[in-house]
């Protein structure tokens, strides 16, 4: 049977880093993948600009295209500020887009991360996915994104996968929609490179004995 699926991220971008294989399996297996995002990803930046956030908007049309995400809701909370709204405003939006969507499996941010907005909407991805009853919801599961997730204080909730998604077939398109938003990413060594996304992926993968691999932490898993 066919799956509904959504992504809840912070950032365009944070969903091909962090599921963009996981994404791709999906689809073709025959499932139907939404993605909803809540900053906007740019306005935080020094002298940011309207064409910038318009390169990046492009940008993420271009990689949603590669990895075959059905419709994609932006939010628009502002970039790297989202301690600064209430939560309750957050989580009744996408409150919304759950309640429109309906998914069974839903993926977002792991709580640990450095960069706050994840943190935030991880928070805002939970309460907005309680398993009240009726819901549709069977499992969540949170991802690592380069350069937010190993940043951090490794003391504070650190990422420890207990779920991996096979992507060996899968990881050429993560790659293309990464170079999508070539300018997102980093000359290596820096974390979020495309060099390193690719050798992050083979060793997640040959951690379980496959060629690439994006790992999780399940949340919540109903049977």
């Amino acid at each position: 049977m066919n799956k509904t699926v959504l992504v809840v991220a912070a950032h365009t971008d944070d969903e091909a880093l962090g599921c963009g294989g996981t994404i791709a399996r999906h689809v073709a297996e025959g499932d139907t993948v939404y993605a909803v995002f809540l900053a906007d990803g740019v306005t935080s930046r020094p002298d940011a600009t309207s064409e910038e956030l318009g390169q990046r908007n492009a940008a993420a049309e271009k990689a949603h295209k590669i990895l075959g995400i059905t419709r994609v809701y932006m939010l628009g909370f502002p970039d790297n500020r989202m301690d600064r709204v209430p939560l309750l405003d957050i989580v009744q939006n996408l409150e919304a887009v759950v309640g429109e969507v309906k998914p069974e499996v839903v993926y977002t941010h792991h709580y640990g991360d450095l960069n706050i907005d994840h943190r935030i909407t991880h928070q805002a991805a939970l309460t907005a996915c309680r398993p009240v009853p009726g819901s549709s919801i069977k499992e969540i599961y949170a991802f690592e994104v380069l350069s937010a997730t190993e940043w951090n204080n490794p003391s504070l909730n650190p990422f420890m996968p207990n779920a991996f998604v096979d992507i060996s077939e899968h990881l050429e398109k993560k790659m293309e929609a990464l170079a999508a938003y070539g300018l997102e990413m980093r000359e290596a060594p820096h974390s979020r490179s495309l060099i390193n996304a690719r050798r992050f992926a083979e060793l997640r993968g040959s951690s379980i004995g496959v060629g690439a691999a994006e790992a999780m932490m399940a949340v919540r898993v109903i049977f």
